[in-house]
């Protein structure tokens, strides 16, 4: 029987909200159905860096001073407003949504501390709604000692099921942060956190511009990429470890480009994505025959191209394959939902490093 799911993704780049509309068993059948984009404003966007700022002292996960609460309460206030105005522009009636998946906003996440904050109240969202939200979805993986990201190569797997893709498929999603699912024949998937993905251009690009990103890579385009810098960057010790692993939005700095022109700080950072993606494509046990990008980096040509010169492989974005590039995370986050309501796992050994299979979420009645 499948369950009618709705899917809502705020990511590490602070876009906006996505909404997408599934109907999946939880298992291997997933229908499409609409998705959409609501993009905060200057002020919502200022409002949750200053929670992330706030976020670096946290030691309760619980815990919500100042900054937090407020942004918490924008967040939960954004997405009602999100899927309201989603179902009501597509004559899609509240009651016939089974379950919402709903990821919040990632402010903090130190696996290694045992420690992941999402803020956003699923309960709130729930009574506002009227339709059952299953929420906060890392925090048993990262409990139990897993890394509690990435959470959707559960959903890639069946995406490539579904699709019939033969041959070592790597699905690398290039948000705030890039990670990658590698479903290669005879093998568990294995995934993990690759390193930096729009968060440190979209900072640069704020801080240099007062523009919230490089769009369509056109100031990367137009610089030149310091080798000095990008060896800096480079030397972080996160690229030694293997998969799985994961890392906070802030967990790279860019003083490395500080002196640089815009043009090349962009171009460099730029090429810091795309050759830690690559790298760890490269260090697959078996080599890639494709790699579909999906996430705000497949809107990036000048990403997608210093990708493609350094991967090994075949680069293609998602829709190459009937899949959606910017609706893939919140579609992921409602499949995660069914199978949250069923007791199957969502998280594994290979995908986040916990010691079993594991379950995760928690269930908000309307």
């Amino acid at each position: 029987m499948l369950t009618r799911a709705l899917g809502l993704m705020s990511g590490t780049s602070m876009d906006g909200v996505d909404v997408a509309l599934i109907e999946t068993d939880g298992a291997e059948s997933v229908a499409f159905g609409p998705s959409g984009s609501f993009a905060y404003s200057d002020a919502d966007r200022a409002a949750l860096r200053a929670a992330l700022a706030e976020a670096v002292a946290l030691t309760d996960r619980a815990a919500r001073p100042g900054a937090l609460a407020e942004a918490e309460a924008l967040i939960t206030l954004r997405h009602a407003e999100a899927v309201e105005r989603f179902l009501a522009e597509r004559g899609i009636a509240p009651a016939s949504i089974d379950v919402i998946g709903f990821h919040g906003q990632t402010v903090l996440h130190r696996p290694e501390a045992r420690l992941t904050v999402q803020i956003g109240d699923g309960a709130a969202l729930a009574r506002r709604l009227g339709v059952d939200v299953v929420h906060d979805l890392r925090a048993a993986d990262v409990a139990a000692g897993g890394q509690g990201a990435p959470l959707v190569p559960v959903y890639h797997q069946a995406l490539a099921r579904a699709a019939g893709l033969a041959g070592h498929v790597v699905i690398a999603n290039i948000g705030g942060v890039s990670n990658i699912t590698s479903l290669a024949p005879g093998r568990d998937p294995l995934a993990g956190d690759t390193g930096p993905g729009n968060a440190l251009l979209d900072d640069l690009m704020l801080e240099r511009t007062g523009q919230a990103m490089d769009r369509d890579g056109a100031a990367a385009a137009r610089g030149h990429v310091n080798a000095a810098a990008l060896a800096a960057l480079l030397a972080h010790p996160f690229f030694a470890r293997p998969l799985p692993k994961s890392l906070d939005r802030n967990a790279f700095s860019r003083a490395p480009v500080a002196a640089l022109s815009t043009e090349d700080a962009a171009a460099t950072l730029t090429a810091f994505t795309a050759e830690t993606l690559a790298a760890a494509v490269r260090a697959l046990p078996s080599p890639a025959d494709v790699v579909v990008v999906c996430g705000g980096g497949a809107r990036n040509p000048t990403l997608l191209r210093a990708l493609a010169a350094r991967a090994s492989a075949r680069v293609d974005v998602a829709e190459a394959f009937g899949w959606s590039a910017d609706a893939m995370e919140a579609q992921a986050f409602a499949y995660l939902a069914v199978r949250a309501l069923k007791g199957l796992p969502i998280t594994f050994p290979t995908t986040t490093g916990a010691p079993r299979p594991l379950t995760g979420g928690v269930l908000a009645r309307k």
